[in-house]
This record gives structure tokens, sequence and C-alpha cells, in this order.
């Protein structure tokens, strides 16, 4: 452990003596404000504890940062939606929890950091007591590549097909190690609606893979689908996005082009196969031909797609949203089974009997 101070940059110092006290355990803890001097000379990191969305903290936070550019920065986030989180990826954030994080979870979380530094931010809680690191470390990897794509996406309309493979390794590796259970838990902290579900669907395409017993190759593959499946979401409107509420007919129209415009964005970067173009543009076609964008029938929907479409709405029900919490896997599994002649029920129930394996 480095020796040294810490400083919890705050605007609320007497709501915060817990958090003190906690990093204190770790290395010395001074608290400072927009207005108080940073420690002189050994300060080793700095926790912020601030709305980011807030322009005259946000610019005591600049100010400190530039005091000390190189510290590993902790941030206790107000709100983990798509702003806050690209203010605090703007200010080299290294580690990134909600404001509501137990004290000795973050007091943990920089000890971990300051001993073994994250190679990216992190945008998911640290995880509780028992829950193996990797899963946010993994969760950060991810998280960054799916950032990284989607920003891509939405700001130049393409995007780099060899930014995808780093997000594999983390994620197969998570899922094998830590178990399917602790990553739904940890990627349903993300409140913006398609980082959430982009990392679900990895995560259940993952133990999926690995539970079929396909080859490291192909369960990569396999995951590389799931990641960029949803690109196509980049050039939907946020509002219709993150709506925190039911479609109507004319957003739910609109949201249905995603699926086609993921997979012009994609032919448009080159360097995918035909099976991942196939992912991205036919996530949503179902057997009997009710889906879209192509309405496709029977065999002419291949197999990867019909895995990655049973992944996909179940994670749609599983995930957390504002107005509603995630709904019981037995619940799920129903509901995935009454889709008979829509989905390939050979995988629905060997997708089920992975979930469930993964969870006893």
């Amino acid at each position: 452990m480095q020796e040294g101070t810490l400083v919890l940059f705050t605007d609320r110092a007497t709501q915060r003596l817990d958090l003190v006290r906690a990093l204190d355990e770790v290395v010395p803890c001074h608290v400072r404000d927009a207005a108080s001097v940073l420690p002189a000379g050994d300060c080793v990191g700095f926790v912020a504890d601030i709305d980011l969305l807030q322009p005259t903290q946000l610019r005591g936070l600049r100010a400190l940062i530039a005091e000390a550019p190189q510290l590993p920065r902790l941030f206790l986030m107000r709100s983990m939606g798509e702003r806050s989180l690209s203010t605090a990826r703007s200010l080299g954030a290294s580690l990134c929890l909600p404001f509501d994080t137990a004290a000795d979870t973050v007091a943990e979380a920089m000890r971990v950091h300051l001993t073994n530094p994250f190679p990216g931010m992190v945008r998911v809680p640290a995880p509780e007591r028992g829950r193996p690191l990797v899963i946010a470390k993994a969760a950060d990897e991810a998280g960054a590549v799916l950032a990284g794509l989607l920003d891509s996406a939405r700001q130049t309309g393409t995007v780099d097909p060899r930014l995808v493979d780093h997000g594999l390794d983390p994620i197969l590796g998570a899922v094998g190690e830590a178990g399917l259970g602790a990553w739904l838990d940890t990627v349903r902290a993300y409140d913006d609606a398609t980082y959430q579900h982009c990392l679900l669907v990895a995560g259940l395409a993952a133990t999926f893979a690995i539970d079929l017993g396909f080859s490291q190759r192909d369960r990569e593959h396999v995951v590389r689908a799931a990641l960029v499946h949803d690109v196509g979401k980049a050039r939907i409107p946020l509002a219709i996005l993150n709506k925190a509420g039911p479609l109507d007919p004319a957003e739910r129209a609109t949201m249905r082009t995603h699926a086609a415009l993921g997979h012009a964005i994609l032919v448009d970067a080159g360097g995918f196969d035909a099976a991942i173009l196939a992912v991205v543009r036919h996530h949503h076609e179902l057997l009997d031909g009710s889906g879209y964008p192509d309405k496709l029938v029977g065999d002419a929907i291949p197999d990867i797609v019909r895995m990655i479409t049973v992944c996909d709405i179940y994670a749609a029900l599983a995930e957390r949203r504002p107005y509603r919490t995630p709904m019981p896997a037995p619940e799920a599994f129903r509901i995935l089974r009454g889709m008979e002649g829509k989905l390939d029920m050979a995988l629905v129930r060997s997708f089920e009997q992975a979930v469930s394996k993964s969870f006893r």
C-alpha cells in the first residue's frame, strides 16, 4: 500500500464522516471542498462526492484535477446516467460507484485500486463482500468497449471492429469464474438502458455458449455478436431509448429501425463476418415471420441469430428499469416457453437449463 493521504472532495462533508473514517483505515483522509486547499506533497488519490451536473462544484473538481492530474480518482456518482458517466469519463475517472455505496465498500475499492489499479473506468458498484473483484473489473473493461462502440457509432456513424475483441475475455472469464448471477446483479446497476441490456445479453450468451460446450473460438464469436447486436441504438434518439415507460406507436416504429441501422453501421465499418451481421440485423426476427425488419421465416434464420434472440428476450425481461424490478427467472422462462412457434424451443430448453444451472 502506498503511503500518503487521500482527499475526499465533497459538497456534504458533515454527512460523510462514516466515509472519512472508513477511508482513514486505508490511507489518512482529508476532506476538501471547492474553497479549501489540497494537502501538500503526499496525496496518493482522491474520492469525488459531488453532483457532476452542477457547474460550481464541477469547477472545483476540475481545479483539483489540475493540481494533481496523475492521481487515481474514485467518483461517487449522484447519477449513473449517460451525461454523468460521460462527464466522469472526460475527467479521467478511474472508478465510478453509486453515491450510496457503503463506506467500507468504497474504502475497500480504493485500497484495491491503489495496490492494483483498474485499467479503465468502472461504471458499476464495487462488489459486495464475498463477490470477486473479477466481476467489477470485467464489467469495467466490457463497459468501456461498449461505450466506445456506441459513442463512435453515434458521433461518426462507424465503429472499429478491433475494439470489440477487448470485451470478450473479460465477460467469458467473469461468467466462468464468478457465475452468471453475480454478472447480472452487477450489470443491473447501470441506469443507461442500452448499456445494461447489451451487457446482460453478452453475459447470458457467454453462459449459454459455455454450457453448450462451444470451443473457445465459438464462445468468443457468440459474445462478440451479443456485444454489438444493438449497436444501431446509437442512432436512436435518447428520449426514446431512455423513456421511463412504454413507447407510443411512433416511438416504437422508430425503435424498430435500430436493427437495420446497426447492420448498415457494421457493413460500412467492414471487418464483421456474415454471422455477426446477421445477428445485428435479424435478432428480432421470429420463426413464424412476425418479426422484423425482414419477416424471415423458419430456416432462413441462422442458429446463432436464434441463440441471441433467446438471450435478448430474456435480458429484456430480467433487466432493471426505473418503472419496474427485474422479472424473476421462473416467470421469464415461462414467457419464453410460451413463445412456441416463434422461438426455437430446443434452444429455449437448453437456455433455461444453462441459466438455471448457473444460479445453483
